[in-house]
């Protein structure tokens, strides 16, 4: 057996989220960069300005590429809402031509039952003017 205990060292990190410690880190990495560059700092700010121009550039044409994407899908969903809208008329359109249609041949249907009551009232008082009753009382 051991007779002594293996010795343990304990790190406590408390608070901080080491974003300022990346920060100090890139400011003095970009220091030394500076400092070791082998061009002059004439060469070193034109090379800068060349690459934020290039930078530029390309940012530029990737926002005018997301905007001709999202053009082309609002043209499009567009488009598509339009024609549900069209299809939508057209079924309310077809729902009220049937409408019209039902009320109107409920319309004839109840004319022709009318009508139907009407004669069959009439043949009542002339079958009971015959045989001397009162057809309306009965009904």
């Amino acid at each position: 057996m051991r007779d002594r205990e293996d010795p343990y060292i304990v790190i406590e990190q408390k608070g901080g989220s080491g974003v300022g410690s990346f920060l100090i880190g890139a400011l003095v990495g970009a220091g030394l960069a500076l400092l070791f560059t082998p061009y002059s700092g004439e060469e070193t700010q034109e090379e800068i300005k060349e690459r934020a121009r290039r930078l530029k550039s390309a940012a530029g044409d990737q926002i005018r590429t997301a905007q001709k994407n999202i053009e082309e899908r609002i043209d499009h969903t567009r488009d598509e809402i339009m024609d549900r809208v069209g299809t939508v008329r057209e079924a309310v359109e077809s729902g009220r031509q049937a409408a019209r249609d039902a009320r109107s041949d409920l319309e004839h249907k109840l004319e022709r039952s009318k009508a139907a009551y009407r004669a069959g009232v009439e043949a009542a008082r002339e079958t009971a003017e015959e045989g001397g009753e009162d057809p309306v009382q009965g009904l």
